[in-house]
């Protein structure tokens, strides 16, 4: 197994989890906040998928789909308390961006030679991810991070144990 072996199922599982999380859920359960102060669903699935686009795009400029005009607005800090349904997307596309993103983030794993797994970039990248390595794990781990407040909606709505 290969460090971008790993990478890759890093990805993998946390798209099984999080899909598994989200495959009973309608359009209106993305906007619940199960306890006050939480982010709702809708704006999670848009700041982790703006998120990857985003540290992809460090690690290969230029490699991403674009998001929809005004997606990483609507998906900021700034606009996390934001209630209005209109403002965000349904699951449906949701799941198709972030579809597209992983696959684009995918080729930029591909892509990219063993030997950069350990490039820094200090004036490019987070302290937090300080390599290329580190960037691409966590995209990878970043969903998971929410997975938690997913799970409290789901037990909010008597949903199942899905994972």
């Amino acid at each position: 197994m290969t460090s971008k072996d790993v990478l890759r199922g890093n990805m993998a599982v946390a798209d099984h989890t999080i899909n598994g999380y989200l495959a009973d859920l309608k359009d209106s359960d993305l906007m619940i906040r199960a306890v006050a102060g939480m982010n709702h669903i809708a704006w999670q699935l848009g700041h982790v998928i703006s998120a990857e686009r985003h540290f992809a795009e460090l690690v290969s400029p230029g490699s991403c789909p674009a998001l929809p005009e005004g997606f990483d607005e609507a998906h900021s800090k700034e606009a996390a308390k934001g209630d209005d349904p209109a403002k965000f997307l349904s699951l449906a596309e949701y799941q198709s961006l972030w579809k597209t993103q992983r696959a684009a983030t995918l080729a930029v794993l591909d892509a990219v030679a063993d030997s950069d797994l350990d490039k820094a970039d200090p004036d490019k990248y987070p302290p937090y991810a300080p390599t290329v390595g580190a960037l691409l794990s966590l995209i990878g781990l970043h969903p998971l991070m929410h997975a938690g407040q997913f799970v409290a909606v789901r037990r909010l709505l008597n949903k199942p144990i899905s994972m």
